[in-house]
């Protein structure tokens, strides 16, 4: 695996301004024989602002996707998320662009997100899209993000 081109994994780098001046990075994958794997990234603290109110929005991200040639490196997707804490943006936005980000970068197989948002005004939304089909063969389990209860 090369990773000459990298220009933020193993060096001081700062998440940028706004998600559109984040660079998403990625490396070579060898896919192999099979059914495609599913690779996984969990951010159970993404913060973006209300684009009407300026106020804080937090959520729990939860991206799949079935690599084909290019994995997202992992710290460029980390600044790509912390750039959001200063981006407003409506909680739809904000997920379904993080999808298409992750896609344009690796061109996967497949994607899948959920923006699990917690509650803005009384209402938590939970904002899921994805590439297509589930590739056939796979193991794809369950984002295991309950359903928002509240104090319960």
């Amino acid at each position: 695996m090369t990773t000459e081109n990298l220009t933020q994994l193993g060096r001081d780098s700062r998440p940028a301004a706004s998600p559109e001046e984040a660079v998403l990075e990625t490396v070579p994958y060898r896919r192999g024989d099979g059914p495609p794997a599913i690779v996984r990234f969990t951010c159970p603290e993404f913060t973006s602002l209300c684009p009407v109110t300026g106020q804080p929005d937090f959520a729990h991200i939860v991206i799949d996707y079935a690599p084909d040639a290019r994995l997202v490196e992992s710290k460029s997707l980390k600044l790509f998320l912390t750039s959001f804490r200063n981006h407003g943006a409506f909680h739809e936005d904000c997920t379904v662009m993080i999808g298409r980000r992750v896609m344009a970068a690796t061109e996967p197989l497949w994607l899948r997100i959920g923006g699990y948002w917690y509650p803005r005004g009384g209402i938590p939304i939970d904002v899921f899209w994805q590439s297509g089909p589930v590739p056939e063969g796979v193991y794809l389990p369950d984002q295991g993000v309950p359903t928002y209860r509240g104090r319960g």
